[in-house]
Order: structure tokens, then C-alpha cells, then sequence
């Protein structure tokens, strides 16, 4: 099966109208069309950064707040001046872009305006008959970031087509990368993606010039498409260094894409500091990075109403996970929470890290903690991968010197 029509959609900057958006989106997926949602109250940037990021064929935007001529126009003029024009731009705004309108956003370059009446139906039937052919001929790319890019897609494809091409874990850990790669996981609704999103503002804050990778995961309807909305609530993410690639699971079950590993050992191989895997909302028996070598620390974001001690005894990631994190712990029942989860990891023996968190709280002590964890565990997995990659080194230096 060829790989399902990826499109992006979002309202534009100062228009907080989505409703309609939403039910859009709910069609497309039902049609088998995966959807990256970015929200409401998005730039022109922050629109072409996405959409390039996230390699779609088109870009859908919903405007119910005037002005669409020109930032219709805008969009389709970034995506040109960036190389990406083979990205396509259509939309809607119900009763609020004309006739007259719509004629001048078409010479623009907008492939189509939908008014209102139009039926859901349409919509999806234009989606199919306009993007869901292969893409011709690529140009090439502008920049090292839009390589990778066609590099992410060109693997997804190929697990979609039945070629899979699995790339060593081992390869990327005997390269002189120093990227590090974390995995959060952790039941859905537990805040993992704001909490990566604060620890993104942190890291961007404290390194000026440091770079970051998401590989986000939601999962797919059955037989159908999938909303990859993680996007639509990063804030602090939408940043020029960082990079973000949304991913659906395909029928794949454990919180996962088929593709993730190669995916992973592409993004570890570039110019990152860190890789952030987020997996899909996760039940107890999930261990999505139970195979060696696919992270070098695992997070586990949990949230106080798990229900009672003998549901802690059936979550296999609290075997698994470096470091535990309670997140919303503002509630009522965190205090209680954080005390059987630390009797639980107990029975462990093992070292692993527990933090309270209230990652929606602006300079959350819980989220400082943890982002100082993982900055320490980084410099001291770096520095041991150095020294072992030296005694390799002069181990190999030795015993060439005896063959001779």
C-alpha cells in the first residue's frame, strides 16, 4: 500500500475560530488522510516551517478573520522562497472570503477556496484527486535539514511499500555522534507533550546554539487516516532549531511507527543535540524501547489518577524507566501518588529517578529538576561513550602494532 496523503492544517495568526476546522480534519482522517493539525493563532513562519518539516503534500487553512488574501499569498510565497513550492496551499473561511477573493488568492498560486455550503464530501474528493498522486521529480533540496527531510519521507515510504530497510542501532552507536536520545512514554492525557515542550524552552534557553529533534507518534484509525496533533500544543517548539517530525503508528501496536527505528537512526546520525521520542498514549504491558540501544534514557509520565497499588503493579514501564515523572502534580491525590509510586520502584533496586512536575506551570521547580537531570546524564553518557570509543581505539592501535 502506498503511503497514506499527509496533509497540514492550521488557522491563521489573531483567528481563534476552530470549529470548522476540527470537523474537517474528523472527515479527512475518516478518509484515510493523516492530518497534522498545528492549531489556531499561527504565523505565516510557523505554517512553512511545519509544513516543510513534516514534508505534506498540501497545506489546508481555515480563515474566519479577514485578511486571508495576503496571508494566503504569504504562505505561498515562503514556501517558494524556501524551496518548497512543490507543498500546495488550498482552504476556506465559510463566509468571509468572496468570490471576487478568491479569483485574487487563485493567481497567487492557491490550488482552491472552498465557501460555505460546500459539502465534506467535496473536500475530501479534491484532497484525493490532487495530492494523493506520487510526486514527480524532486527538486533538490535548499538545505541540509530539507535533505533529511526527503531522507524521513523516502523511509517511510519504503515501510509503506513493504521494503524495509532496518538501520543498525549498533552503527549510530559507534559513531562519533554526540547526540542523545530520550524516550518519553506514558498513558495518554499524562502531559507528555507539554512537558517536552518546557524542557525544549529550557534547553533552547541554555544552549544558543544547540539543536533539538521530536519524533512525535500518534496512532492511526483503524483502516482509516490519523490527527497527528502534538504540534498543536507546542508552544516554546516553534523555533527555527528545532525539528519535528510528526509520526502515525500505521497498525503498528506498542506506541510506535514501523519506521521509527530507521527514522531514529537517520536523525541521530545529523546535526542534534538531543532526540526526543514521544510514543502514542501508552496501556500497562507497552515497553516501546525495550530494544537495545533504541534510547539512552527513558522517561515515564504518569499522571496521579492511575487508580489504586494493584494498577502500579501491572505498568511494565515502571520496571523499565530511568526516570518516573508525576506530572500535574498540583492535583489532590499527587501527594499519595508520588508515595506508592516510590514504594513501587523500590521493589526494583535499581536506580531510578522519581519528580513531581506541574509541566502547564510557568518555571515549575519539578520540570527545572528534571531538565537538570537529563543535562547531567547527557554530559556523563557523552564523556563515557568518548572514553570507551578511545580504549576501542587504542586497543585496535595495539593490536595492529603486534601483527607487525
Amino acid at each position: 500500500m502506498p503511503s497514506p496523503i499527509r496533509i497540514l492544517t492550521a488557522v491563521p495568526i489573531c483567528d481563534g475560530h476552530d470549529s470548522a476546522i476540527n470537523t474537517i480534519n474528523l472527515e479527512f482522517i475518516r478518509q484515510g488522510i493523516e492530518v497534522i493539525y498545528l492549531g489556531y493563532h499561527r504565523s505565516v513562519g510557523d505554517i512553512v516551517r511545519a509544513a516543510i518539516q513534516e514534508d505534506v503534500r498540501a497545506i489546508g487553512i481555515s480563515s474566519y478573520n479577514g485578511g486571508h488574501i495576503e496571508f494566503f499569498a504569504e504562505v505561498v510565497d515562503l514556501l517558494r522562497k524556501k524551496g518548497a513550492d512543490d507543498i500546495k496551499v488550498f482552504g476556506g473561511g465559510g463566509g468571509t472570503i468572496t468570490h471576487e477573493d478568491a479569483a485574487i488568492m487563485k493567481r497567487k498560486g492557491v490550488d482552491e477556496v472552498f465557501f460555505a455550503g460546500t459539502s465534506l464530501e467535496e473536500m475530501v474528493k479534491f484532497v484525493h484527486q490532487r495530492y494523493g498522486k506520487p510526486r514527480t521529480k524532486r527538486r533538490r533540496a535548499k538545505s541540509s535539514d530539507q535533505q533529511l527531510v526527503h531522507n524521513l519521507t523516502e523511509i517511510e515510504q519504503a515501510f509503506a511499500s513493504g521494503r524495509k530497510r532496518r538501520t543498525s542501532n549498533a552503527q549510530r552507536r559507534t559513531s562519533k555522534s554526540e547526540t542523545r536520545v530520550l524516550g518519553f512514554t506514558g498513558p495518554g492525557g499524562a502531559g507528555k507533550t507539554t512537558l517536552i515542550d518546557e524542557l525544549v524552552l529550557r534547553f533552547l534557553n541554555r544552549n544558543p546554539k544547540g539543536r533539538i529533534a521530536i519524533l512525535s507518534h500518534d496512532p492511526s484509525v483503524v483502516g482509516q487516516g490519523a490527527l497527528l496533533g502534538d504540534r498543536a500544543t507546542m508552544i516554546n517548539s516553534q523555533d527555527d532549531r528545532v525539528f519535528m517530525r510528526s509520526m502515525a503508528t500505521r497498525g503498528q501496536a506498542g506506541g510506535l511507527s514501523p519506521a521509527t527505528h530507521d527514522c531514529l537512526a537517520l536523525l541521530a546520525g545529523s546535526n542534534f543535540d538531543y532526540v526526543i521520542i514521544e510514543t502514542v498514549g501508552t496501556g500497562q504491558e507497552a515497553m516501546p524501547f525495550q530494544e537495545n540501544g533504541t534510547v539512552d534514557m527513558t522517561v515515564l509520565v504518569m499522571n496521579p489518577d492511575y487508580g489504586n497499588r494493584l494498577q502500579l503493579q501491572k505498568i511494565a514501564m515502571l520496571d523499565l524507566a530511568d526516570i518516573v515523572v508525576v506530572n500535574k502534580s498540583d492535583l489532590q491525590r499527587a501527594r499519595t501518588a508520588h508515595t506508592e509510586i516510590e514504594q513501587r520502584l523500590e521493589q526494583n533496586r535499581r536506580s531510578q529517578q522519581l519528580i513531581d512536575t506541574v509541566a502547564k506551570r510557568h518555571r515549575d521547580p519539578g520540570v527545572d529538576r528534571l531538565f537538570d537531570l537529563i543535562s547531567k546524564e547527557s554530559v556523563a553518557s557523552v564523556s563515557d561513550r568518548r572514553s570507551k570509543e578511545k580504549r576501542l581505539s587504542q586497543s585496535a592501535a595495539t593490536a595492529k602494532r603486534r601483527k607487525k
